[in-house]
């Protein structure tokens, strides 16, 4: 007959990265409410989640992409530098068809969006850890037919010629980060994000460093109130 203590040791240990408090403890309760799942630590910024993962060695780690101290899929290639062996799924609010393939290529397993019922959550956590990647049925379907035709995903968005880096930088310039506190995030130069800034400017034809701050508010705004 199996003890109590062994029956906590084969369930899966989930690591939770997000920066608010409702969406973790929302998380931790489905979580915990499985038989074969809990939650082992949860973080509301990426330099403590680098910290406590390695504390708890979970066999998951379920992350928003967009936090106070980081942004884009830069965090998710983070995770798995440090840990190559890490099971990481996406949970945000950002458009999957502009983030979905980035997160893959950056070595995430799946990617699903805070919208979705929560047990899609729960379904896209256990095909993740049983080694599957896991989409929503349309984005799947888009890949796979992109990846067939020998195409790059192309999203209806300007900004999906940006690089990630770009992408990122985009993004915390849109969430109120100035150029000083972008370029320490990411532990480049100030120089590195001006000349990612100049790129951008190019590739969606603005004149103006205010031009582009603009366009960035206004994409993170659109991101936040109207999740696809």
């Amino acid at each position: 007959m199996k003890t109590g203590a062994d029956a906590i040791k084969q369930k899966r240990g989930v690591f939770l990265v997000d920066d608010h408090p409702l969406v973790r403890e929302w998380l931790t309760n489905l979580i915990n409410q499985q038989t074969d799942l809990v939650v082992c630590g949860e973080a509301e910024s990426a330099a403590k989640a680098k910290l406590d993962i390695a504390t708890a060695q979970p066999d998951l780690a379920v992350v928003d992409i967009s936090l106070k101290d980081s942004a884009g899929v830069e965090f998710i290639k983070d995770l798995k530098r440090a840990w190559p062996g890490l099971t990481v799924l996406v949970l945000s609010m950002h458009d999957e068809a502009l983030y979905a393939e980035r997160a893959l290529r950056a070595g995430a397993k799946g990617y699903i969006m805070k919208r979705e019922a929560t047990k899609k959550v729960i379904e896209a956590i256990r095909c993740v850890l049983q080694g599957k990647f896991y989409l929503s049925e349309g984005m799947a379907q888009v890949i796979t037919t992109q990846f067939v035709e020998g195409k790059t995903l192309v999203s209806h968005s300007p900004v999906d010629q940006f690089s990630d880096r770009e992408l990122t930088i985009f993004d915390m310039l849109g969430a109120g980060s100035g150029t000083r506190h972008i370029a320490e995030t990411l532990r480049v130069s100030i120089k590195t994000v001006q000349a990612h800034c100049g790129r951008m400017k190019e590739k969606l034809n603005l004149h103006s460093a205010s031009q582009l701050v603009r366009e960035a508010i206004r994409y993170h705004e659109n991101q936040v109130n109207n999740p696809k």
